[in-house]
């Protein structure tokens, strides 16, 4: 009996949430869905200079069938370009989030604590390897990991101590409100049980 006490003990105290540390799913889904808007966004803003020349073949063309075929076609071609963009920046982003927030996970659990410098080390690392995957000469990309692990310890700091200090003032607002653990948990939204309630089936 004392040995699967002493089990079950280790097993919790292993798949424990280190305080401060973020959900790579969710941050994952969120950052498709931002990278996402951005991509299309931008593919939409680069089609008006080739929607002028759509409106300007127009205006030189009497044939009706001529002018709806370069309406249909440029209708077409937009909408092509505007997914393509949303999917491409959808997979980049999200997947940038995902190794951000892994490795910073990562970080915590490895050395019991979560700080700035779990997140400048996931910003250098992951900017780094972003910079490796990308195409070009090997020396291209040895300086673009140079330049993305320095950039991304350098843009880390600020962020992780911004985000710190943030969490920091929001917890002391919530223990302000809710002194005692049971109104915390009260406090909790619908969707936030429901991930608390999935967590502890499958730790069991």
């Amino acid at each position: 009996m004392e040995d699967v006490e002493k089990t079950e003990e280790t097993v919790s105290n292993g798949t424990s949430k280190i305080p401060g540390t973020v959900n790579w799913g969710t941050a994952t889904v969120l950052g498709v869905l931002a990278g996402m808007l951005y991509g299309g966004s931008k593919e939409a803003s680069a089609s008006v200079s080739k929607d002028a020349e759509v409106m300007l073949k127009l205006g030189s063309t009497p044939d009706k069938r001529e002018q709806y075929r370069l309406m249909r076609d440029a209708m077409e071609k937009r909408f092509i370009r505007v997914t393509r963009g949303s999917i491409v920046g959808g997979v980049r982003l999200g997947m940038f989030t995902a190794a951000f927030y892994t490795l910073q996970n990562f970080f915590a659990e490895k050395r019991g604590v979560h700080d700035v410098f779990n997140i400048a080390g996931a910003g250098s690392l992951t900017a780094a390897t972003f910079g490796l995957i990308m195409p070009g000469s090997i020396r291209w990309r040895a300086r673009n990991v140079l330049l993305g692990s320095v950039l991304g310890a350098a843009l880390g700091f600020p962020l992780g101590w911004a985000h710190l200090k943030l969490l920091e003032t929001a917890n002391e607002g919530r223990l302000a409100a809710y002194p005692d653990s049971d109104q915390i948990g009260q406090a909790k939204g619908g969707v936030g049980a429901a991930i608390d309630r999935l967590e502890g089936k499958l730790n069991k």
